[in-house]
Formats: C-alpha cells, structure tokens, sequence
C-alpha cells in the first residue's frame, strides 16, 4: 500500500521529466552527456545530504529528551547526581548521567563533514550542467541560424525577419535557462524529495502514509501549473515576437517614418502587439500565485495531520521515540519543501519548451529547395540555354493570385533576351525561377534540356551573376562586398572587375580606397556607386548567364553609357536576360520577350515587333510620346541612352544616408572605439528611479508587499511550533501533553489558509505590476528611438538588429528589479526579521554565535551577484555582434542566395558566437563555487551552534527546546537570505539593462520630434533658400558633402536638382526635411531658420515620394493613410489620392481590394505598383513642398505617362524639389540647379543653360562629366 501510494506521487510530479530529457539530450555529444551525467550524479549525492543530515539529527533531538528528563529526574527531592551518576539517597541503584557536551561535540563533526561534501558537490553540479548548456545552446543557436539559411526564399515570404530575430535571441536564451543548472537544482530537490520519504517509510512508515496520503494533491498542483504556465509562455512569446517585428521594420525604414509624422502611430501600433503579452503575462503569475498557495495548504494541513497521529504513536502507543518522530516528520518535511522549491524550475522548463518547440519545428523543417544540399548532378559544360516550358506559378503567401501563367519563352545561349512588358506582368518572377527561389507549381524551366530541379543549386547558381534594381550591399568593406561575388578572387580581379564596372575611379578618390566600408545596407553609398560595386561583384563571378534586372538604373548619364558598354562587352558570348523599362536599353537585343499578365505574348527583334503592334509597340510609342521634347537631333546621343534613373536599396528615403565618399577615417574609427568604452561603462541604475516607472501600480505593489510580507512570517512559525512539539515530550503529565499537542495542530492549521490567500494576493499583484512595466518600458524605449533625430541611427550601434534586440531583452530584464521581485526580497526580510527578533528574545548568546554565520550566507550571494553582472554585459555585446550578421543575412536573403553565399554567413555567425561560449564557461566556475559555499555553510552553522547549544544547556540551564527554536529561526532566516540573494543576478542584470535604457529616455535628441518648440505660421507658403549650407555626415566628419550651397526657390515654382551621383543633391532634401541640420550656413523657410522651426511642422507640410519606397507590412489602404498621420483619413480620400496616382483600377482587380496585405516591405507588390502607392501616400498628406527623387523612375512605359501627369497636377501650386537622372523630367522645371561636390555651378532655366553652353549643355548632349 505504501509503495502505491508513493508511486502515485511520483507520477503526479514527473510529466516534467521526459521534457527535460528530451531537451537537454537532443544536440548533447559524448562529452555534454559525461557532463549532465556527472553533474546530475553530484545534484543526486547533494540531494541525498539534507536527509542523512536527518539521522542525525533525530538521535540529537533524543539526546537532548533524554538529558531534559534525567534534569527531570533530578528535581526529584529523593535523588541526587553523584560523580555524574544519578541515583535514589539511600540506595545502590545508579543511572549514569549524560555527558551532553562530549555526545554534542560529535555530532558536531558528523555536520562538517556533511558541509565540505556539499560544498563540492554543490560546485560541480551547477558548472557541469551550466557548461554543458553553454555546448548545446552554441550548437541549438548554429542549428536553428544554419536551418533558416537553407530554407526557400518562399519560406521568408511567409516569416518576418523580425520575428526571427526575436526568436533568435529571446527564445533560445529561454531553452539556455531551462537546459543549464536550473537541472541541476531540479535533481537536488528531487533527489532530497525522494529520500526524505524513504527515510519516513523506513523509519516510520505509518506516521509516513498519513501524511502521504494528501501528498498526490501537490503533485497534481505542480502538474496543472507547468501546463497552464507553458501555454501562456507560448501565447506571451508569440505576442511579444510579433511586437519585435514590428518594431524591426518600423526601425528599418525609420526616415519612411519620419519624413510623415508617423511615429505616435507606429508606437501604438507596437503596442497593440505588448498588450496581448501583458493579458497573458498577468494571468501567468495568477495561476503561478494560486498554484503556489495551494501547495503551501496541503503542505500544512499535513503537518498538522501527521503531527496530531504521531504524537499518539509516541505518548499513547509508545511505537515511536521523539526523535524518530522528528526523522519521519522532517523527512516529509523536507520533502516535501524541495518539492515546493522544485516546482520553481518547472517556470523555466516550461518557458524552455514553449520557445523550443518553435525552434525545434525550423530545424526540423525540411527546406523544399535545400540550397546548401549537395544533391543533384553538374553539367560538364554548360551551353547556356534556358527554356521555360508551360510554366504556372503562385507566390506561396499569395496562392489565390497567379502570377505566370502557362509561361513558354526559350532563351539561347549566348543570346541577349529582353524581357519586356507593364508592371506586374512577372518580368522579375520569371527570372527569380531561374535562379531557383522558387519552383514552378506546373511545367518546368530547363538549362541546357536539363531539369532545373535536378541540378546543384549552389552550381547552378555560380554560373548565375546578377545585376539587380535596388542592389544590396553588407556592412564590410568595398573589397570584401565584391569578393562575395567569387570565393578566392584576387586583388587584381576585383581591380579589373571595378574597372570594367566604372567603379575604379570613385573607389580610388575615397581615403581608404577598396577598404571603405559601406554602411549598414551600404547606405553611407550613393545609389549609382552601390550599383557600380554591384555590377563589379556580378563580373567578378565571370558568370555563364547574366540576369541585368534594371542593372543601369541607378547610374547618372556619365557613368551609363561607360557601364551599359562594359555590360555590352561582359554580355559577349554569355547567355543574357535583360529586364527593362527603359527600351532604349534593350532595342539591340538579339530577341525581345513581351509580358503580359504572366505570359509571353510576343517576341522578335525591335524592328519586328514595331510593324507587329503588339505589347512592345505600345510601350514604345508611349515612351516616344513621352520623350518627344528632347527628340531634337543634337540631343539624339542623350536620349539614345537616356539618362536613368537613380537607385538605392530600401529607399531614397529608408537609406537616404549619405550621398559622399567614404565611412571613417582611420583617426576617426579611434574616435569611435574610445566613445564606445566610455558610454559601455555603465553605472547600474539607481533602483529607486526603476520603482518611479513602477509608480502608477502602488496599490497593486502595496497588497502585493503586504502578502509577500505575511508570507514572509509563515517560515519562522515553523520554529515556534516545532520546538514547541519538543516541548511537550518532556512533559510528565500526559494530559496536559495532549491539551499542548491539539493546540499546536490547529495553529498549523490557520497558518496554512493565511499562506494560500496570501500567495495567491502575491502572484497576482506582483505580476500585474511587473508586466505593466515592462509594457510601459517597451513603449517608451520604443517612443524614445523614435525620437531620435536620422544621424543617431547612422551608428552603427544603433542598427535596426541591435535596437530590436535591445527593447526585447533590457525591457524584460528590468522587472527583475521590481514585480515578483520585490516580493521575493520582502518575503525574505520579514522571514529574517521575524527569525532574528524570536532567537534574540529566547536566547541571546546562542543567537550570536549563529549569526555570525549569516554574513558568509549574504557574502556569497553578494560576490555571486558581482561577477554575473560583468558576465551580463559581456553576454549582451557577445550576442549583439551575432545579432547584427543574423539581421543582415535574413534582412538581405535574396540577394545572400542570389550569391551563393549562405555558408559564409553561416560561418560568420558561429565564429561570433565563440566569444558569449567562452564567457558562459567562466561564469559556470565562479556561479558553482558560490552555490556549493552557499549550501554548506547551513551544515556549519548547524554543526558550531548544536556544539554551543549543549554547552548553554549544560552550563547555563537553557531549556533544551528554546535551543532548537533559536537555531532552526536563523538557520530559516538563512535560507531565506540565501534565496534572496540567489536573486541578485536578475537584480544586476536588471539595474544595467535599466541603466541602458534610461540612457536612451535622458538622451536628448538634436533634433527633437516630440518638442513644441520652434516656430509654426498658418499661411506656410514654401519659400526656400539654402544659404551657403556645409555639411558633413555625423558618422564621417572628415568628408564635405555640402561645401557652401547657395540656391533659392519661390513659392509655387519647381526646383530641379541635376549632377553627378554623390553630389549632394539627396542630401539637401535631407536638410530640407531636417533629417539633419546644416554644421554652417542656413536654410530659410518662409523667412524662419529651419533650425528654429518645429519638426513635426515643418515635416507635416512636406511631401515626399522616393524613388525606392518604403511601404509596411499592411493593407494598401493603410499604407496610403500613412500619408497624413495627423488626422482619421476616410476611405473616400483614399480612393480618390489612389485614382490621382493611377492605383485605383489596379486595386479593383485584387481580391481583397485595399484590403490586401502588400507585404513585408511592400515585397507582394512589384516595383510600379509599390511606387504608385507611394505617390497616392504623398498626395493624400496636400502638402505645401513636395519633394520628387527618381518619383517615376520604377514606373513601367504605360504607368509613367499616367504618373507623371498625376505628379505634374500635384505640383499644381506647391514648391517642388525634383531630383532626377532623366532630364526628360526636369526640363520643364522652373529652376535647374546643376550641382557637383557639394554646391551649385550652374542654374537657369533649360533654355538659358542650353544657350551658356556650360556643364548642363555637357550633360544633356553627351553625358559628359559635371566638373
């Protein structure tokens, strides 16, 4: 019966187990297993200690009895002590008397040795099982990054990159918590659980089973909380993902945000995603809370049970002596509280299963096109032929659209094909199947007669260069970014390379030549110099087929014709497919394909597919319409080539950074190192500016402190009461012992129902506050980056990877300076107070001796604290380099797949994750000495105050009880100062990540967003004058973008800025939106400094369509009303701002109207129709300026013409800037400033420059250079 009854405990308690087993031992090796062996062995043999420390204990305690009762004895006026022997006056018979000091001393002894065990199998449990976390969360984290780089791009469609780096960093810290020593610390407790109840079976199994036989009801307890709590974990984390992601791409398009006053609404939008998390956080601690108290009930009402029956066992039935009573009922004790403390571990397994099941499902995901498999065969030698037969496809986040649909085209090798045809018609579809992003869902494409499906992907892929729109560059070096073309090119290729690319000459102007660095998405680039590294890293490749999608679109008229001749020359011999919309580009084509809605409709040379009037006669003669104004014959070789369009990656507008030559001198890089050390040396935030952020929650931190504090005084009860049952088995009169022992049992009986109300009160409280913070924390770190002003986020600190992770893991990490904190440090105090002011009260000169053990139990929680904060911060800096390569290889998959160059990335990340590996092993030493010292230094406490305690009894007269009662209250107290300073390293944790974060609310923005300050005037006109502006970029000071521009323009007229790339045309409408203030000079509004008037202002008059537009992950609609942020747009405005801009009748055709998600940035969408949002965004703001930069340059033929009206009719009546290749554009413009290294040589009407024959008249009838 016993067994049964023991086993249906055990059962209740175990479904933890298998998770545990299962999480730790899935990546282990050899070596990690030996460890979790070894260091669950030390936990067991450490487990095991409390409960031998029992035994002797328990022949303690009879000792005392019986030395209290021959005392007893000897109060007897009949009986005397002779040469320590008691015996009757009068008579012969003798009992000897106990020498109490001599039986302490050894008992003494037995504890010290117990002690030093502990101590070292206390240290090699923790590092053991902390190492070989370190091991297997190194290999989880390679896994889980190595697994998402393998997947298909169609899987990125469908997972933002936010919420992967979320998980990248929160989740797996999460299985990392639950796989290390919190284990190990399971084990122990469990071990300790087990054996104290085999103790009481063994030596007492009656008294045993009736305490047992509430026992299945805590297990059933801790069961029900490891579920509920794992499932709101997993509904937490997943809002909380959601959050980073929007956090991520609101932070990546940050200019997009601010050029339209959207950041209140992007900080609300956040929000919505904390408050899910908050609900399920709040109800977490709930459950937690009443779980708890229930356990705590039961446990109680079982003392009072067992204490009430064992006490008969005892005084009526005399089976039991006191002392065994005291092993039987302590080893349930003990028992049972391990099983209480255990229950903490299972918060962290079950956090740890909920982000591991995630994980684990990506790494078990098997990708359906593997690009780092080594299946399928290479061709010995590649013709070149491509063929796409009767080919159907869908984007897989968007089955119900088809975008190709029974698509035939043959390519031959060594040809030039030109794709042609309106946006949409999946030009850019077709060729990304080339590549293999995605399978057709019918028909195939082939290379040479052969499946492409059945080819290398990594081979087939080498044999691909390509040259795209919006080219994506990492954050290296030049060198480095072109050598990503070709593993082991030398110096001397990538020389030819940017030779042949036109990039040589601007690469060897920039003080560090080929080792500039670019810039987070290459932004410190202008458009036509990232297109040039781009082109160069495509021939570096010396590829078999060439994809050119847009490839020149990005260059100035100079360097066009340069590059379209070297793509002329490259093209020679190599099977090549152009995607245009300029048809200038593409006339000479050997083969021109026309598109439309995803078929090939037509195709011939140019001449053929004129007298055909097809597709490709529209778009000509629309174009032609469109450019007959320079259709005179001097500027034939002009518009041959077309000047054309100008590029950057996300957007003019998300990457507007610097248009000039270089990143950081090498005396500046030291500049900047220096700087970081000084703002990393943080001081850990007072604790007292963490609780004001906690102030709106005082009456929920009040009932939750007042809860904490009872809970506090329960653990001291025990002591009371226990030296009380002590008491009583010395007394001689049985009835009085019984009034005594029914008394004690009722006590036990309240302080279990105050303990659950209380608890309960706890969990809830503290929760509620601690999850309001940290909402409050998120949301307003949030707010304070995006007050900001542009240039902050220049640094490269402050990437969109390294801010995203930073709101996840400081604002989490502060709460543990408040909520259940707090309440576990008051629950702690008043444990200590109680205990402190009871020993004192009974024994005073005992109380001493014990307390002088008590700063050793603070001192090592203390040194313990110390040493995990700089592991913390080492930690953080570790994983944000690893952080930064992981958000730029998800942020840039395409183009990473595109080159091949997954496996590089892979290896980047693990050589970064070395470091944080070699940190965690450190702290595994340091944090295993402190536990093993913090754990015997109970045993030696013991040890030195039974060996005085016998002492006071012996030479003093304190009553034996009052000994156990002083002793077991400190060594409580001690406990309780041990747990609380096992919270010191989330307290550090916490008081840095809180630091770091106040640093960011109290830094003051140079250009502030939020102020009231600056001017503001109702008739706002759009009068602008640049004043002899200079500029340099914060991050490179050393290089002069502006050098004194002096230009003005009047209301209602248009501005057209003209020059080379990196002339410092973007960056004056940068100044003009203040991105940036001037460093000299100044720029006039309407007469006003710009750097005395308002931002949000000044932004909320200015209108801006980039050639590159961001839009965000939501509908159509909503990305149109994100235009004018400062009232509610109503559909109607809506719809009529999209019929302005051409949108209208493409919308219509959607299923889900304007309701259609466009996207993670606006990537469901092709590049005209993202544009044509765009414009329908600016135009539904009215603005007073409006700001062109490349506005139609996406645009195919047809949309162009409709756009470029629309544009011409919103420049009704407004100042407008317009930056632009095409001069086609400009030539109607009011003023033509032609700007070059950074002011402005020329400016006059298109007449008036052709007439002074000066650098425009170079530009427009040669393309030559503006000097």
């Amino acid at each position: 019966m016993e067994v049964s009854a023991f086993v249906m405990f055990l059962h209740s308690f175990i479904p933890v187990f298998p998770f545990i087993c299962h999480l730790s031992f899935r990546f282990a090796s050899c070596q990690e297993t030996l460890m979790m062996i070894l260091g669950s062995l030390c936990a067991v043999l450490h487990g095991s200690a409390q409960p031998l420390m029992l035994l002797v204990f328990g022949m303690l305690t009879d000792t005392f009895i019986e030395y209290d009762i021959e005392l007893q004895e000897l109060l007897d006026p009949r009986k005397e002590c002779v040469n320590n022997t008691i015996q009757w006056k009068n008579r012969s018979e003798a009992d000897w008397l106990l020498d109490i000091e001599y039986e302490m001393t050894n008992f003494a002894y037995y504890y010290v040795a117990i002690g030093l065990a502990v101590f070292l199998l206390g240290y090699f449990q923790i590092s053991l099982w902390v190492k070989s976390a370190a091991r297997q969360v190194k290999i989880i984290r390679k896994m889980y990054f190595r697994k998402v780089m393998r997947m298909e791009i169609g899987w990125f469609d469908c997972n933002s990159t936010g919420e992967l780096n979320t998980r990248m960093s929160d989740d797996i810290n999460k299985i990392n918590d639950a796989i290390a020593d919190q284990v190990g610390i399971f084990i122990q407790r469990f071990t300790t659980f087990v054996c104290g109840f085999a103790i009481g079976f063994v030596k007492g199994w009656k008294l045993t089973l009736v305490i047992t036989a509430a026992s299945p009801l805590i297990g059933i307890g801790a069961a029900l909380m490891a579920l509920f709590v794992a499932k709101l974990t997993g509904r937490e984390l997943l809002a909380y993902a959601e959050a980073g992601g929007v956090a991520d791409e609101v932070l990546t398009s940050i200019r997009t945000v601010a050029a339209f006053g959207g950041q209140q609404k992007e900080v609300e939008r956040y929000d919505r995603n904390l408050i899910w998390a908050q609900r399920w956080g709040i109800r977490k601690g709930l459950i937690m809370g009443f779980f708890t108290g229930f356990m705590w009930l039961v446990i109680f009402l079982c003392y009072s049970l067992a204490f009430w029956y064992g006490s008969s066992l005892v005084v009526d039935a005399h089976e039991y002596t006191p002392g065994t009573l005291l092993q039987v009922f302590f080893g349930v004790l003990i028992a049972a509280m391990n099983l209480g403390q255990a229950s903490s571990c299972l918060e962290a397994f079950a956090a740890g299963r909920g982000a591991a099941t995630i994980i684990f499902e990506t790494i078990d995901r098997e990708p359906e096109i593997d690009c780092l498999s080594e299946a399928g065969y290479r061709l010995d030698k590649v013709k070149g032929d491509i063929e796409f037969h009767n080919i159907t496809f869908r984007y897989p986040s968007r089955p119900d659209v088809v975008i190709l649909d029974q698509l035939s085209v043959a390519v031959k090798s060594g040809e030039t094909t030109a794709f042609v045809g309106p946006s949409g018609a999946g030009k850019s579809t077709a060729v990304q199947l080339i590549q293999r992003f995605y399978d057709p869902n019918e028909g195939m494409v082939t290379l040479d007669g052969h499946d492409i499906r059945g080819l290398n992907i990594q081979w087939l892929r080498s044999l691909i260069g390509i040259v795209e729109q919006e080219p994506v560059l990492f954050a290296t070096t030049i060198a480095e970014n072109i050598r990503y073309g070709r593993p082991g090119v030398t110096m001397d290729d990538i020389i030819d390379a940017t030779k042949e690319a036109n990039a040589y000459n601007f690469i060897m102007d920039l003080p560090q030549k080929f080792d500039t660095l670019v810039g987070e998405g290459g932004g410190q680039m202008s458009g036509g110099q990232k297109q040039r590294i781009a082109i160069s890293r495509a021939l570096v490749r010396n590829p078999r087929i060439l994809l050119l999608d847009m490839a020149t679109s990005a260059l100035d008229n100079e360097s066009e014709a340069v590059v379209q001749d070297a793509l002329d020359k490259v093209r020679m011999g190599r099977t090549t497919i152009s995607i245009a919309h300029r048809l200038s580009t593409i006339k000479n084509a050997d083969v021109i394909v026309g598109f439309e809605h995803g078929r090939a409709v037509e195709r011939g040379r140019h001449d053929e597919l004129l007298e055909r009037q097809g597709v490709y006669f529209t778009l000509v003669t629309l174009q032609s319409q469109g450019d007959k104004a320079l259709n005179q014959s001097r500027f034939l070789r002009g518009h041959c080539r077309k000047a054309s369009i100008r590029r950057r990656t996300r957007s003019q507008l998300s990457n507007l950074i610097p248009d000039a030559k270089s990143f950081i001198s090498q005396a500046n890089t030291e500049k900047v190192s220096v700087k970081e050390q000084v703002e990393e040396c943080i001081e850990p935030a007072p604790v007292t500016r963490i609780l004001k952020f906690n102030a709106p929650e005082w009456p929920y931190m009040l009932f939750g402190t007042v809860g904490a504090a009872i809970n506090g005084g329960v653990n001291p009860m025990y002591s009371l009461l226990f030296s009380q049952i002590l008491a009583t088995f010395s007394i001689p009169d049985p009835e009085v012992q019984r009034k005594e022992i029914d008394g004690i049992c009722v006590f036990f009986v309240l302080v279990g129902v105050i303990s659950f109300m209380t608890q309960m009160l706890q969990g809830y409280a503290f929760s509620k506050s601690g999850e309001l913070l940290t909402r409050r924390l998120r949301r307003m770190g949030f707010q304070a980056m995006l007050g900001q002003e542009v240039g902050w986020f220049d640094d490269h600190r402050n990437s969109p990877g390294a801010l995203t992770t930073r709101l996840a893991t400081d604002a989490s990490q502060v709460q543990g300076a408040t909520g259940s904190q707090i309440g576990m440090i008051v629950n702690s105090i008043t444990n200590i107070g109680v205990a402190i002011i009871i020993s004192f009260y009974f024994s005073w000169k005992l109380s001493l001796v014990i307390m002088c053990f008590l700063p050793f139990l603070a001192l090592s929680g203390g040194f313990q604290a110390k040493m995990l904060t700089g592991f913390a911060k080492q930690d953080k800096e570790a994983m944000e380099a690893a952080g930064q390569i992981s958000s730029e290889a998800l942020n840039n998959i395409r183009t990473i797949a595109g080159l091949g160059k997954e496996q590089s990335f892979v290896e980047m990340f693990e050589t970064h994750l070395e470091a944080p590996y070699r940190a965690a092993k450190k702290k595994a030493n340091v944090y295993g000495a402190c536990y093993g010292f913090s754990q015997c230094i109970v045993f030696l406490a013991n040890s030195a105050s039974y060996r005085f305690g016998g002492y006071l009894v012996s030479q003093e007269g304190l009553h034996f009880s009052l000994v156990f009662r002083v002793i077991s209250a400190i060594v409580t107290s001690g406990t309780a100062l041990g747990r609380a300073s096992s919270y010191t390293p989330d307290y550090a944790k916490a008081k840095i990540s809180a630091a770091r974060f106040f640093q960011l609310l109290d830094r003051v923005p140079k250009i502030s967003v939020y102020s009231n300050k600056g001017d503001t005037w109702s008739d706002f006109r759009g009068n602008l004058q640049f004043v002899d502006c200079k500029f340099t970029y914060p991050t490179r000071p050393d290089i002069q973008v502006l050098n004194g521009l002096n230009v003005s323009v009047k209301p209602g007229q248009t501005l057209a800025f003209v020059g080379s790339s990196g002339c410092g045309k973007s960056t004056s409408i940068q100044l003009l939106e203040r991105f940036y203030d001037p460093d000299q000079g100044s720029l006039v509004i309407d007469g006003h400094e710009s750097t005395q008037v308002n931002v949000a202002f000044l932004r909320s008059k200015i209108g801006i369509v980039s050639q590159e537009p961001v839009l965000f992950d939501c509908s159509i609609g909503d990305n149109i009303k994100y235009g004018d942020n400062q009232r509610d747009v109503s559909m109607s405005d809506v719809v009529s701002a999209s019929k302005k801009a051409q949108l209208h009748d493409f919308v219509m055709t959607l299923p889900e109207k304007y309701d259609t998600n466009v996207g993670s940035q606006g990537s469901q969408l092709s590049r005209g129709q993202k544009q044509r949002i765009a414009i329908a965004r600016a135009i539904i703001r009215d603005p007073k300026i409006l700001l062109l930069d490349e506005a139609t340059s996406a645009l195919d033929t047809e949309s162009e013409k409709t756009v470029q009206e629309a544009l011409d009719k919103a420049r009704e009546g407004r100042t407008c800037i317009v930056i632009a290749h095409r001069l086609s554009t400009i030539q109607n413009a009011d003023i033509i400033a032609v700007m070059s290294r950074g002011f402005v040589i020329e400016q006059g009407r298109h007449d008036q420059l052709m007439a002074l024959k000066g650098a425009y008249y170079k530009l427009v009838t040669t393309g030559a250079p503006i000097s």
